[in-house]
């Protein structure tokens, strides 16, 4: 399809890039939908199901136009034009006035959620931004709105929307797709849909795709007796979460590696894909970065084991503490550092300033288990082919995970990381096909160094016979 021809006579191009007429009439409209969100936080009683509906399809309309328009108008392969000169892919000010919002928003829900309209006392009404989602959580589970309910709707819509534009922008790779609408479906159906509708039961809130330790409170006292209280079906979701920790993980991630969760499945990866993707570029890749992501992440997850056992326990023998340390004080300190602070707050709201992925990355003890297993024990690698690597460095620069995904690629190493999420970006954006996402045997690192000894044997003596 033709470019967009610039007519001015000026050597250098006057329009800045996204002033196209449908593009400006697309942030219109999706700014008319956050404005009714804007109207209801500020106290405008506009409590009932049509204000809600205009908004989120208002909100839908215009980042699908949008991206519509920025990529079904060019051809096929992935465009990353001026990310670093754009002001909200480029740390510029929308970025930070992105960054300051997207926190305000999350400090508000996880510890002044009635700022928000949530009702402070039992019975009484939800007002302002929570009141314009009564009418979706009663249709879905027969109760009023809570925080956590608004979170989840715009988590959700979130994923969906910026999915589809994900999708357009890489459309030439089927990979990408396919794992786009399952990351779509997961959040939509398993962790939105189900769960709120199981709850309007009478059964306990359980995502069936969530597992310990990423969902840590798992085995706290009072999840462990609501499942029990819940008849057999909460008997199923009890033994599903331990069969999910025990069974079901270790087998895929063997087959698999970690990708089969931290890009098909989970909320988290799934909000980094998508709404994350224009930020990918901004995760730091130096060597310092590297050794403190090893520190934090496997000491959360050192964290979130000791806690388990203190929760465990305590359960089992009735004793809320131990070694004069209160089981709850454990809780309550890991809720607040890391369940909040730092996967809500840091996790998204730093997306805009340090990159998509900076919870999966530092934090989460769910991709440090998998992590461990992947660089181990699983078939999962990244093959390479450095004789065809033309060292463009854009695997790197794409790389969410902060990986130098070019040095392996020059020297023709298979990478084996844990850190690696499997998203299958570096293998997207290589313009010579030098990297390759596969499922091998246990010694396809060995084969291949193998091959690359006779290729560079095969090397030296052509050299040789040349000089003779």
């Amino acid at each position: 399809m033709a470019e967009r021809i610039n007519k001015s006579m000026a050597l250098a191009n006057p329009m800045p890039p996204f002033t196209d007429g449908v593009q400006k009439l697309a942030v219109a409209i999706g700014g008319l939908g956050l404005l009714i969100l804007f109207l209801a936080f500020f106290g405008v009683n506009i409590q009932n199901a049509t204000f809600l509906s205009l908004s989120l399809v208002l909100i839908s309309v215009g980042v699908i136009v949008y991206a519509w328009r920025a990529y079904m108008n060019i051809p096929e392969g992935i465009k990353n034009n001026g990310a670093w000169f754009s002001s909200i892919s480029g740390r510029g000010v929308a970025a930070w006035i992105a960054g300051i919002v997207i926190t305000g928003f999350y400090v508000l829900l996880y510890w002044y959620p009635t700022v928000l309209g949530l009702a402070s006392v039992e019975g009484a009404a939800n007002t302002g931004l929570v009141s314009l989602f009564d009418p979706l959580s009663f249709a879905l589970k027969g109760s009023a709105a809570s925080e956590w309910f608004v979170y989840g709707t715009l988590y959700t819509v979130a994923i969906l929307v910026f999915g589809v534009r994900f999708i357009w922008k890489y459309r030439h790779n089927k990979y990408q797709i396919v794992r786009t609408i399952s990351v779509m479906f997961f959040q939509l159906a398993f962790a939105f849909i189900i769960p709120e509708i199981m709850q309007g039961l009478s059964y306990p809130y359980y995502d069936f795709k969530n597992m310990w330790p990423l969902n840590y409170y798992f085995f706290y006292e009072w999840n462990l007796n609501n499942f029990l209280n819940s008849g057999g079906v909460g008997m199923l979701m009890l033994v599903s979460g331990i069969l999910m920790i025990t069974v079901i993980s270790p087998i895929l991630t063997y087959f698999y590696g970690k990708r089969w969760y931290c890009s098909w499945v989970c909320g988290c990866g799934g909000l980094a894909e998508t709404a994350g993707d224009p930020f990918r570029h901004l995760s730091d890749k130096s060597l310092k970065a590297w050794k403190i992501e090893r520190w934090m992440i496997h000491l959360v997850l050192v964290f979130v084991v000791v806690m388990t056992a203190f929760v465990l326990y305590s359960y089992f023998t009735g004793n809320s503490s131990l070694l004069g340390i209160q089981t709850y004080r454990v809780q309550k300190a890991y809720g607040f550092l890391i369940g909040a602070a730092f996967s809500g707050v840091i996790g998204v709201g730093f997306y805009p300033l340090l990159g998509s992925r900076v919870w999966c990355r530092f934090g989460c003890p769910m991709a440090a288990i998998l992590g461990l297993q992947q660089k181990f024990f699983s078939r999962f690698r990244i093959t390479t082919n450095g004789n065809q690597c033309i060292s463009c460095g854009n695997c790197s620069t794409y790389c969410e995970m902060g990986i130098d995904v070019r040095s392996y690629a020059q020297k023709g190493q298979n990478i084996v990381r844990a850190s690696c999420v499997g998203c299958g970006i570096c293998a997207a954006v290589c313009p010579r096909g030098v990297l390759k996402l596969e499922n091998g045997s246990a010694d396809v690192n060995t084969k291949t160094d193998a091959i690359r000894a006779i290729h560079i044997d095969s090397d030296s003596m052509m050299i040789r016979g040349n000089s003779i």
